[in-house]
């Protein structure tokens, strides 16, 4: 059980998509768009959740996740299964274009206090045991976006996404001990955002 997982976070389904990766990117560059769609339907959905841990912003993550696949499209012999999965390549992608935007902006990426992409489901009637688990979820979000870029992403890659730390340390551009630094601080921050939650 992960670190987070105590806390109650549930981590998303692991694709189920059987198509192999290498021969869809070797049709990709040969021009097939059914190999796009299918690596899209495959790997969008973490690349999405991971860019939306990071922005904190709906708009912010899917630019970032249509970019990582733009330019996976126009250089899919970019990838090298040597150095990682298609999955933390994209993933990649999409971190220096919201690092980008972050940069070109001048400020750090804004820090929601909810989660405002789950309106359907809120509406919806739900157990006594649903609702906590999802009110939950909802502040453990709200406590991962109130901490510093380089502390949410680092919690983002290995808690929430489950890279290694090595490869957690190449996504995010840092030696392997200043990524241990920060993940570190990033759990101990989180730690006291959610206990102050707690507190009557």
């Amino acid at each position: 059980m992960s670190w987070l997982s105590r806390l109650g976070f549930v981590a998303p389904a692991a694709s189920s998509a059987q198509a192999d990766e290498a021969t869809l990117l070797a049709r990709l560059a040969a021009g097939d768009a059914d190999a796009l769609a299918l690596l899209y339907r495959r790997e969008s959905g973490s690349v999405y959740r991971y860019a939306l841990a990071l922005a904190g912003d709906e708009a912010a993550a899917l630019d970032a996740v249509q970019e990582a696949f733009a330019q996976l499209l126009r250089g899919p012999q970019a990838f090298d299964a040597a150095r990682g999965t298609l999955g933390a390549y994209l993933a990649g992608m999409a971190r220096h274009q919201l690092l980008s935007q972050w940069r070109d902006a001048r400020r750090h990426v804004p820090l929601d206090d909810a989660l405002d992409t789950d309106d359907t489901a809120q509406a919806m009637p739900a157990s006594d045991a649903r609702l906590a688990s999802a009110q939950q979820q909802d502040r453990l979000w709200a406590a991962i976006r109130r901490l510093s870029w380089p502390q949410r992403e680092a919690l983002v890659l290995v808690d929430l996404q489950e890279c290694s730390y090595e490869e957690a340390a190449t996504l995010a551009g840092v030696s392997l001990d200043v990524l241990r630094t920060r993940l570190h601080r990033a759990r101990q921050r989180l730690a006291e955002l959610l206990a102050v939650g707690e507190r009557p």
